[in-house]
């Protein structure tokens, strides 16, 4: 089974079966476990291709065990994309997707998607910050918009699973940032959790481990409060009076993962 977006069908009319998709040759983005991301051209247009092989019983069972429901291949992130563009949230463009097999333990699948363009890891882009701060209208923008995708998620029973700053990408043109519209695409959703009501629990893994990433950026304790406002979208005083046990939770869930990783404790806020 194969889909392919009706923009995109000539790119791809040459190829038949999944087959086909899995040999396409292209540069090494990224290779994990059963996945493996390449990049490629097809007619002048910049693509990604990530393939999942199967993920064996072992990994069911683990995931099963623990309670946990198993990503089996590209299906998730290809629902995903398209429930995060009817959000309007930003992200990859999904380009086609394919699976094979019936046996989950074996089954092979793709997905493609549009190359974004001139991008930024937001990751890589805050790492300064601490010692070069950016410009604040920079500063409370990104902020803003990370809370704005955040609550976007959980208001509409969506959660990542993997929130790190590493999973934003900040559009970059003519190798500037946007100060008062910065562009922020969300990716890796392979794992993202669609229902129609975010747990809190989920909630706070999300918010936890955006923080936690953010931790040794430099952050300042306004820049909690105003991504605490934006999230909640009310009076910050009214926010921290209803909610003060939720965004204790994050904060208590942040900094256990920060020592568990570090060994030591976040740096204090100023």
């Amino acid at each position: 089974m194969i889909k392919i977006e009706p923009d995109f069908t000539n790119y791809f009319k040459k190829l038949n079966g999944i087959d086909d998709y899995f040999t396409i040759k292209g540069q090494l983005a990224k290779g994990i476990d059963n996945r493996e991301t390449r990049k490629f051209e097809q007619s002048g247009q910049a693509f990604y291709i990530k393939c999942h092989q199967g993920v064996g019983w072992r990994e069911i069972f683990k995931n099963l065990f623990q309670l946990r429901l198993p990503v089996l291949g590209a299906k998730n992130e290809w629902l995903a994309l398209h429930r995060l563009h009817a959000l309007g949230i930003d992200t990859m463009r999904p380009v086609a997707y394919g699976k094979e097999g019936i046996n989950p333990a074996t089954q092979r699948s793709f997905l493609i998607t549009q190359d974004l363009g001139p991008n930024i890891s937001l990751e890589y882009f805050t790492s300064t910050w601490k010692t070069s701060p950016p410009e604040a209208a920079l500063r409370y923008h990104v902020i803003k918009s990370l809370a704005y995708i955040a609550k976007k998620l959980h208001q509409n029973g969506l959660n990542h699973r993997d929130f790190y700053l590493c999973h934003f990408l900040l559009l970059q043109l003519d190798n500037n940032i946007e100060t008062n519209h910065p562009i922020l695409f969300l990716i890796d959703l392979h794992r993202m959790q669609i229902r129609t009501h975010t747990p809190n629990r989920w909630k706070i893994k999300d918010l936890s481990s955006l923080y936690f990433s953010a931790m040794d950026i430099g952050l300042k304790k306004r820049d909690l409060l105003r991504f605490i406002r934006h999230y909640s979208d009310q009076p910050l005083k009214v926010a921290l009076r209803h909610d003060a046990d939720f965004w204790h939770k994050v904060q208590n869930k942040a900094i256990r993962l920060y020592r568990k990783e570090w060994r030591d404790s976040p740096p204090k806020l100023s």
